[in-house]
């Protein structure tokens, strides 16, 4: 299973989102710090869902980041977010 997969998942089973995208933005970083040969370290994740709905901004992005925690321990170098609820 890929990382994107694994982030998927994860965050589907944690929010039930309505809107989920995860984008591999790592070629666009080859030669920059962290990126690694095979992709899947460099990552847009576009979320919304109900369970974000009365957080701040601050504390959607913990959640996120809570959950997918793991990949990015493992090898996610950089992950960029858009959060929201519906």
């Amino acid at each position: 299973m890929t990382y994107a997969e694994r982030m998927r998942q994860k965050l589907t089973e944690a929010f039930a989102p309505e809107v989920l995208e995860i984008i591999d933005e790592s070629e666009a970083h080859r030669g920059h710090g962290g990126y690694q040969e095979g992709g899947e370290t460099h990552f847009k994740i576009v979320i919304k869902a109900a369970a974000f709905n009365g957080m701040g901004r601050v504390a959607q992005q913990r959640a996120v980041m809570a959950t997918v925690k793991h990949e990015l321990d493992e090898r996610v170098h950089a992950l960029s977010l858009e959060v929201s609820g519906v």
